[in-house]
């Protein structure tokens, strides 16, 4: 907008000037000046005009158009109101007073029929005892790990008589904890020993899963209280090509040697420590462990969230560890995973109100506020603040 003096606008239209203001002015003469004058315009929103300020502009203007003055007022201010977001609650796990663990597996050691005696270049043997050796040596060689037992259970499968694959599963699991001994040294009752004679269970699950012609009746021939050696004869003689099938397909998974190595880590204090363990070897942390090295990093960032997301894969059934997992999807909104985890970490008022975080940030308000009034009532002071902003948006 420009203000002139009489002499001053003849001055522009007879030299061809262009105004203040502008080609585009629109020119007033005094008698017709209105008490205010009204100015509107639209421009395009930008992201850099969040937080910018609107100002006025006043510049006094003379000979030769020479700036004499300048002065400006702001007028009015944008920024944009963030979005509310409920407060996450984070669970503490509980401190771990000895971290026993335990690594387990399963050994396909091949023998000659009849035979107890482990020769390493029969069938397989290499590979299945390379897989116990990997088991043992993966925590045998960590300075912070103590090994305090090793359990053997040898399975034979059901096709001779029973009293037969009784010795052959007791045999064959001494077989096995004599190789481990002779390779590291054990004391001889460092590693106990057990065995099934017959794997039935083993059976079982493969024929349920399997689609043989006639899977029910073989079922409840496993399932009936007829003696291991009846039960043998009668699926053998009945059912001979199912039969065929089971000898040649599951029976060989039948013989089995399942280990178990147990042992306790030491616990760790110090964050630095703790984040070094979580990069090299996550499975030796507890889970207050981890939480204690999250609550040194800024909540919400990356590095934050890697520690609750490698906390869960370490103890994906533990409910504390799946809540606060599904704290830190929720925080970069990933809803679908922070729904998945929330499934199995139990139904605590914690996880209700965490629930009901979901919903609201997922815009179910609704359920939001149903899961967050229920939180109330269970004790979650933070769901209130939810409910009075739910309630307020309706």
């Amino acid at each position: 907008m420009g203000v002139y003096s009489r002499t001053r606008w003849f001055y522009y239209q007879r030299n061809g000037e262009v105004m203040i203001s502008g080609e585009d002015e629109i020119s007033l003469r005094k008698s017709d000046k209105p008490n205010s004058l009204s100015y509107e315009t639209v421009v395009p929103y930008r992201e850099w005009m969040n937080g910018a300020e609107l100002s006025l502009t006043v510049g006094e203007y003379g000979c030769c158009s020479r700036l004499m003055s300048k002065a400006s007022r702001s007028l009015t201010r944008y920024e944009e109101t963030a979005p509310y977001v409920p407060q996450l609650i984070y669970m503490v796990p509980k401190a771990e007073t000895v971290k026993s663990r335990s690594l387990s597996g399963r050994a396909y050691i091949g023998f000659p029929v009849n035979e107890t005696v482990i020769y390493p270049e029969f069938q397989k043997n290499l590979e299945e005892l390379a897989k116990i050796r990997a088991t043992i040596d993966s925590v045998r060689n960590d300075s912070d790990v103590t090994i305090y037992a090793i359990s053997i259970k040898g399975f034979a499968s059901p096709e001779s008589p029973y009293d037969n694959n009784a010795r052959l599963a007791s045999g064959r699991t001494q077989a096995v904890k004599q190789y481990v001994n002779e390779l590291y040294g054990f004391a001889p009752e460092f590693i106990s020993t057990s065995y099934e004679p017959e794997d039935w269970e083993g059976l079982r699950r493969f024929v349920e899963n399997s689609s043989i012609p006639h899977k029910k009746e073989i079922l409840a021939l496993i399932d009936s209280d007829r003696e291991p050696d009846n039960k043998e004869w009668k699926i053998k003689s009945e059912y001979k090509d199912d039969y065929r099938y089971l000898l040649d397909n599951c029976y060989p998974y039948l013989r089995h040697s399942d280990y178990v190595v147990e042992y306790v880590v030491r616990s760790y204090a110090d964050p630095d420590e703790i984040g070094r363990i979580m990069m090299e070897r996550p499975q030796n942390l507890s889970l207050n462990e981890f939480y204690v090295y999250a609550q040194t990093l800024e909540q919400g960032s990356p590095e934050f969230i890697e520690v609750f997301e490698t906390a869960v894969r370490m103890y994906p059934r533990d409910e504390a560890a799946n809540l606060n997992a599904a704290n830190t999807a929720m925080s970069r909104g990933d809803f679908i995973s922070a729904l998945r985890y929330l499934d199995k970490a139990g139904n605590s008022p914690e996880t209700i109100y965490a629930s009901g975080v979901c919903a609201y940030l997922a815009g179910y308000m609704d359920h939001a506020l149903e899961l967050m009034k229920k939180a109330r009532d269970l004790g979650v002071g933070q769901a209130a603040e939810v409910i009075e902003v739910i309630e307020n948006k309706k």
